[in-house]
Formats: structure tokens, sequence, C-alpha cells
């Protein structure tokens, strides 16, 4: 038998051929449908990003929501402060005047405020004195501020609430590490009288020439005869007060020389006694101060003076009362202070009788901390009636 080699050989060659070409036609076909499959996936992945991102943003749009209904973030818009005063007194009564040998907290106070927006603020003020208050104790529990104030344009703001009048140096900045002495001074507490709060509203312009104006409307004193129409004596501390007669209380400080703020205000009630009183009349206010600070030399200075109209004051020489006083201090440290303050005051400067007080102090204010004070003082008084006080104070004081 023989055999034909080549026909042999060439179908070999030709079914070889068909073969690879079938084989590679099917790997790109394997190729094509992989990548295909990747596209697809990658089109799955990044659409499952996109959901991710936007449940991710879901979640936490949800969790701000949650925290600001439960008041977690609202807490960074309050605000909390205080402060407080101890004081030792170690007086002797002169003249009939009665000794004061006496320890006392004399005040504690807490501070709250809210940011309601960037131009509606709420402040409060709440304050314990004589540390203990209630039936037969000593103390009081006092709400001295809490009200709203809106900043309706770049220099201007309204408040409406219960506020602190703009009067005088220390009616509203009396934290004790802000002034010398371990009591306040007797002008700012028998005349203006520190602390003075009323309720109303009005509004504060403060202008860029350093310029700042006040004016409020709000409720008022209500003396009588059986206080000698003391001014103190007057205030009605909004504790359903009596409203037949508002009044009016303008105010105006100047602050640009930089250690120099000058200042001055005006108040006007219609009625002093809230018309209980036949006798009594209208009657205003008139005080000027200024606050001078040269390097560690401070000069501060006030004056005061009521006008009240009626038979009433007049009879007890009440229809005029007034006050004045100077103080010089020298920081001797960055932390230590001394001051000298001579001050005369007399809530029935109207007549002749002698009703008239004086008092000299001196002490140091040594500040542990800028807004930690101790405090010491002698005071001598030298009254037209004779009753005087002499001796010495102490004192330790904060703010934050």
């Amino acid at each position: 038998m023989t055999f034909k080699l080549k026909p042999i050989v060439a179908g070999v060659a030709l079914a070889l051929t068909a073969t690879s070409s079938f084989a590679a036609d099917s790997v790109q076909e394997q190729l094509k449908a992989q990548q295909d499959l990747i596209k697809q996936q990658q089109a799955a992945i990044e659409q499952l990003s996109r959901q991710v991102k936007e449940n991710q943003e879901a979640v936490e749009a949800a969790v701000e929501a949650v925290e600001t209904d439960s008041g977690s973030s609202a807490m960074d818009k309050v605000s909390i402060g205080g402060y407080g005063e101890l004081h030792y007194n170690n007086l002797t009564g002169e003249g009939g005047a009665s000794d004061k040998k006496a320890i006392d907290f004399h005040r504690f106070v807490l501070m709250f405020g809210y940011e309601f927006a960037d131009n509606i603020r709420f402040f409060s003020e709440v304050e314990l004195e004589h540390s203990l208050s209630g039936d037969g104790k000593p103390g009081e529990v006092e709400l001295e501020q809490a009200y709203i104030d809106w900043d309706f344009s770049d220099n201007w703001t309204s408040r409406s609430g219960l506020f602190l009048l703009p009067v005088g140096l220390l009616n509203e900045t009396h934290e004790p590490d802000t002034f010398y002495g371990v009591e306040r001074n007797n002008v700012e507490k028998y005349i203006l009288p520190t602390t003075w709060w009323e309720a109303g509203t009005g509004v504060i312009g403060r202008l860029d020439n350093g310029v700042t104006v006040q004016g409020f409307v709000h409720s008022g004193l209500e003396t009588s005869a059986d206080s000698k129409y003391s001014i103190r004596s007057g205030r009605q501390k909004v504790a359903k007060a009596n409203a037949e007669d508002l009044a009016a209380t303008i105010a105006v400080s100047y602050a640009g020389v930089p250690g120099l703020t000058i200042g001055g205000s005006f108040q006007y009630q219609g009625e002093i006694t809230q018309s209980a009183d036949a006798d009594a009349g209208s009657a205003y206010l008139v005080e000027g101060h200024f606050d001078w600070q040269y390097d560690a030399f401070a000069l501060r200075g006030l004056y005061a003076m009521w006008t009240l109209d009626g038979n009433g004051p007049e009879s007890v020489g009440a229809d005029e009362q007034t006050g004045w006083y100077l103080e010089p201090s020298y920081k001797v440290t960055e932390k230590l202070g001394v001051f000298a303050r001579y001050s005369t005051w007399d809530n029935q400067a109207g007549d002749s009788a002698d009703s008239a007080k004086a008092q000299t102090d001196f002490g140091i204010n040594y500040w542990l901390h800028p807004r930690v004070v101790f405090k010491a003082d002698y005071q001598i008084q030298d009254n037209d009636s004779g009753k005087d006080q002499k001796g010495f104070n102490l004192g330790v004081g904060y703010s934050f």
C-alpha cells in the first residue's frame, strides 16, 4: 500500500489553520465580554458610591437636626457668668452712731445669656444678697436684669425688658474687681441709687466718633413721706411695680480719647410717688461723671442732683438731693493699687438742717488675678449730725 503524503499534510495544515482562526475569534469575544462586564461593574460601583454619599449627607443632616432639637448644639450660644463679694466691716460709732462689726457675703450673682441670632441676644442677672433669703432672713433673691437686645442696624440696638439704667459710673459696671474700696461709694448708693434697674424699652446708639447715646422709657420710682422722699427707698425693683407714672432716661457718653470717658444722664418722672401723695410732684435727675486713666494714675469723679417738686418734699428739705465724689488712684504694680476718695451727699439738701454727710476713704486693692481682688480700706465719716462711723473694711471679690 502506498500513501500520498502531500495531500495529507495539506489537509492537516488546513485543519490547523481553521482551528487557530476559530480559537482567536473565541478569545476576542471573551475579552470583549469581560471588558463589557468590567464597564458594567464600574458603573454599578459609581452609582453605589453616589448612593452612599447621599445617604451619608442625609444621616449627617438628620443628626444635626436631632442635636439642635435636643439642645446640644444650642449650648454653643449660651453664655454664663457671675460675680460675688465677701465683706468684713469693723466700724466704731461716734456721736450716737452704732458700731458695726459684721461679716457678710454681700452679693452672689449668676448671669445667663443666649444668642438667638447674630443680631438678637438675651441677657439676665440673678442675685442673692446677704446669703439667706426668706421670711425673717436678712437677704433677698432679686432679678436684676432680663432683657432682649436687637441690633437693627450696624450702630443701633433696641433693648427691651428689665435692665440697669445708664446712670453714673457703677450702675452698669459694678463687679467688685472693677472699682476701688470694699463698699460701693455712698453717692452712687444714696443719690443715684446703685444698683438701680427698671423695666421698659429704648435704644442704644454707638456712633463712630466714640459717642454713645441711650434713651429709655421705663418704670419709675415710688417714694413717700414716710421715708422723707429718699431716692433709694423709692426703688420698686419691678416687683408688681406701680406704673401710674412712668419715667424717661437719656444718657450720653464720650470715649473718643484713649483713657478718658466723659458722660452724663438726665431722668424725668411726672410724679415721684406714683400719684399716691398729693403733696408731691414731678422729679428730675441731672448727673455727670468722668473716668480718666494716664499710665498708672487714674482719676474719677461724679456729681448728681435730684430736684423734687411739691410741698411734701420741700417741707423736709428733700426737694433737693445732691452728692459728689472725687477718687484718685495709682497702680503701684500691675496687681497692687492704692486709692483715696472723698464723697459728700445729702438727701435733704433743700433746707438748713444738719443732714449733709461726708466720708473719706483710702486703701488698697490687690488683684490676685485680673478678675479676683482682695481689698482693704479705712473710712472716716464727718457728718453734720455728729453721728459718725470710723474703722476699717476688708473684702474679697471676683467675676467671670
